[in-house]
């Protein structure tokens, strides 16, 4: 069966928005709207609301993605899908944590858990109970963000997803810092690094390398910070990251603390 133009119309959407380049998938997205709207296809309406909310979500427009994903949800109720509910609260719940609204966040999480558990969508749990210790780091509760860590871990080691090892691991490190367990956390960036590495993934990389960096410096080892620091504005810089400027004024202060201890010395 030959794509239809809506399906043709997503497919370009989404080449657009893995490049980076918002503006021109949501044009495309939308003409794919115009045609799902016309023909009625509720399946095809799915997927494309579904993109219209997540190229909002990125881009920073959370109350038209809030729009986009709940006409998503109505219209995944009406066709009973538990899995797609799922996924949908979980956007839903991103959007609260980007705007650091913890509570509603959570709620939003916890809604979907329950779907995703018994639809045994493991992928999607993995990045749920990532995001539930996100939200449980941030309100306090450090215990509890630990434990939904270790489960995201497990399920990143069960699907095989090194990325998301990496990055479970930089999360438990990011989680013993604020309890001041500096040995462990820098176990965890270490091994978060190791992976990236591996991965020749330079943007797990820098995030390790800038977790490890903070952890040598509440430790006092200054001129190791300032050289991981180094590496995360080379990459910063590469990439032409947004954080290039901040670290950049960070890393002249640690080489200008260094150079103090080094002349006391």
């Amino acid at each position: 069966m030959p794509p239809s133009s809506s399906d043709r119309l997503n497919q370009i959407g989404n080449e657009y928005f893995g490049r980076g380049l918002y503006t021109e998938a949501y044009d495309y997205y939308q003409q794919a709207l115009a045609c799902d709207r016309q023909s009625g296809d509720r399946r095809a309406l799915v997927a494309t609301l579904g993109n219209l909310g997540n190229v909002c979500a990125v881009s920073g427009r959370r109350e038209q993605a809030q729009q986009y994903y709940q006409e998503v949800l109505e219209l995944q109720k009406v066709l009973g899908d538990e899995r797609g509910i799922g996924t949908t609260l979980a956007n839903l719940g991103n959007l609260r944590t980007d705007a650091g609204e913890w509570e509603q966040a959570r709620a939003y999480y916890l809604e979907a858990l329950d779907l995703l558990i018994r639809a045994g969508d493991d992928a999607a749990l993995a990045v749920l109970y990532s995001n539930l210790g996100l939200v449980a780091r941030e309100t306090g509760d450090y215990d509890q963000a630990l434990a939904h860590y270790e489960r995201s871990l497990t399920l990143m080691r069960r699907l095989g997803n090194q990325a998301g090892v990496a990055d479970a691991y930089r999360m438990i490190g990011k989680t013993y810092v604020l309890r001041k367990r500096y040995d462990d956390a820098a176990a965890c960036a270490l091994t978060s690094l190791g992976i990236s590495r591996r991965l020749r993934d330079e943007l797990r990389v820098a995030g390790a390398c800038y977790l490890l960096a903070g952890i040598r410096e509440e430790e006092g080892k200054i001129a190791e910070a300032a050289e991981l620091l180094e590496r995360v504005v080379a990459i910063d810089r590469k990439h032409q990251l947004p954080k290039l400027e901040e670290n950049t004024r960070r890393l002249e202060a640690l080489r200008e603390r260094a150079g103090r201890e080094a002349h006391q010395a």
